[in-house]
Order: structure tokens, then C-alpha cells, then sequence
């Protein structure tokens, strides 16, 4: 069986390697070269750090009242809505009927950083905070429970606001 091949008919200057190569070049010259438009991509880690958009999005915070408690009420809406399943509540009460967390934990490493958390809570209790540098030396040390996240005080992010969608 024969195939039978069809051969096109191409000007040189379209198909030839050599000028789309020299092209590049003269653009990386001229990045190069031009100094003033030049954009830094490389910083100094950890001596220098990235300016953070306010939307950033990183290791949580639970945000305490003035008495020093958490503010979660134990409604249960961020385990509920949380698609990576990071999230373990288990709900205590107290004698005049208040709700609060006994057990609340946040897997940081299985997280994806969603902030669907910190939407869905009706006291604003949990937020998303903009802090990066959380690694540990076990998987364990990722599980951040109610005491270290109530000790967070970096800066919460902020929501996207649909109104506002360049946040200006």
C-alpha cells in the first residue's frame, strides 16, 4: 500500500529557523540593553520579599474578641464548604448555650487556599492571611489548631469584591 505524501510549497523566509532565532536574540538584546524598562524578576530571598497583592492569599488566622476568645461560633459552614476537606470542627457548648469550637484544625498542607472559609463565615471569625512562609519539618507541624491560629498576626487578606473586581 502506498501512501501518498503531499509537499507544499513554502517561501523560505516563512519556514526558515534562522530568522525566527535572530528575532528572538534581537528581543533579548534589547531587554537587555535598555535598562530603564527593564523589569527585576530575580529578588534576594529572604533578604528581600515580594510586595504581596491585598488579595494574597495564605496561612490562616483565626481572629479572636476583645475577651481573648476565638470568634468562631462552631456553625460548622467551613468544613461544609471547604473542597479540600482541611478543615476538622467538632462543636462544644457551653452552659448558657453558646457554642464554640473544642476541636478546631486547619491541615495548611492539604489546603488549596480557596477562601471559601473565609466568605461562607457569618462571624468573620476565620480569614485567610497574608503569610507565606510556613514550612515544617513534619507533615504534623502542618496542622494548625485553634492555639496557633488564634496566635497568627499577620495581616488577613481581602476578599474579591465583584463590585470592585481590580480592587481599586
Amino acid at each position: 500500500m502506498t501512501i501518498n505524501v503531499r509537499v507544499l510549497d513554502r517561501p523560505v523566509e516563512e519556514v526558515s529557523y534562522v530568522r525566527a532565532t535572530l528575532k528572538g536574540m534581537a528581543m533579548t538584546l534589547k531587554h537587555f540593553v535598555n535598562r530603564e524598562k527593564r523589569h527585576q524578576v530575580t529578588v534576594q530571598y529572604p533578604e528581600q520579599k515580594w510586595d504581596l497583592s491585598p488579595r494574597w492569599r495564605g496561612t490562616h488566622r483565626m481572629l479572636t474578641t476583645e475577651s481573648g476568645k476565638a470568634k468562631c461560633v462552631a456553625c460548622g459552614l467551613c468544613p461544609t464548604v471547604c473542597p479540600a476537606n482541611c478543615i476538622k470542627l467538632v462543636p462544644g457548648e457551653d452552659e448558657q448555650g453558646n457554642r464554640y469550637p473544642l476541636v478546631f484544625e486547619i491541615d495548611e498542607f492539604r489546603c488549596i487556599f480557596c477562601g471559601y472559609c473565609q466568605e461562607v463565615c457569618p462571624e468573620e471569625a476565620i480569614h485567610v492571611g497574608q503569610h507565606y512562609e510556613n514550612s515544617e519539618y513534619s507533615r504534623e507541624g502542618m496542622v494548625y489548631d485553634l492555639e496557633r491560629l488564634m496566635a497568627q498576626t499577620h495581616p488577613v487578606s481581602e476578599l474579591w469584591d465583584p463590585a470592585d473586581p481590580k480592587g481599586e
